[in-house]
């Protein structure tokens, strides 16, 4: 005897396969790509089903993007902190996440597509961000400048542009590990 056809729509957890199969979507096709009833069709549940969780594709991205910030607190977090020339550790942190988690990295710099506003993205952007300020603000060096943040914009900034680029296939590869090739060019700028 069949089942009967309401079970093709319980899902064990549905959050995680939504968000995984949008995660697959992003990084075959693009961020453009994504559509939550095409998502709900991969999951193998109704249309609607996604919006419990999401309520638009806003509300996904914002998902995404909470995770990848958790993802990445968690890749900088983990650079001791007694590591030699840490400031550049952390940079080569931040590539080797990029590199990691693409479709995260892509959706979690483009406020555009987010709820840009929501509490729980505003918090996890603060603890990814709180490491390198913190290290850049320590350093000696950034405490002769008059502002602290314009040196971790800069800090940020080689290591984010750098992913950017490997990403995209615009960078020529000088190493083997991406990583190493960071901390190779950001030798003399980054301790």
């Amino acid at each position: 005897m069949a089942a009967p056809h309401h079970t093709a729509y319980h899902h064990g957890d549905l959050r995680r396969a939504v968000l995984s199969a949008a995660l697959e979507v992003i990084a075959s096709e693009g961020v453009a790509a994504v559509s939550l009833r095409d998502l709900a069709r991969r999951a193998r549940v109704s249309h609607a089903a996604p919006a419990h969780h999401f309520k638009d594709k806003a509300g996904l991205l914002t998902a995404i993007a909470v995770e990848g910030f958790g993802l990445l607190a968690a890749a900088v977090g983990a650079v001791p902190a007694d590591a030699p020339h840490r400031l550049r550790e952390l940079g080569a942190a931040y590539v080797e996440f990029a590199l990691a988690h693409p479709a995260h990295f892509e959706v979690m710099f483009q406020p555009r597509l987010l709820h840009a506003d929501a509490p729980e993205l505003i918090a996890a952007k603060e603890r990814a961000y709180a490491v390198l300020r913190t290290d850049v603000e320590n350093f000696p060096d950034a405490r002769r400048t008059p502002d602290a943040r314009r040196a971790a914009l800069s800090a940020w900034s080689l290591a984010h542009g750098f992913a950017t680029l490997r990403l995209s296939g615009s960078a020529p590869e000088l190493d083997a590990d991406p990583a190493a090739t960071f901390r190779s060019l950001v030798a003399p700028r980054i301790p």
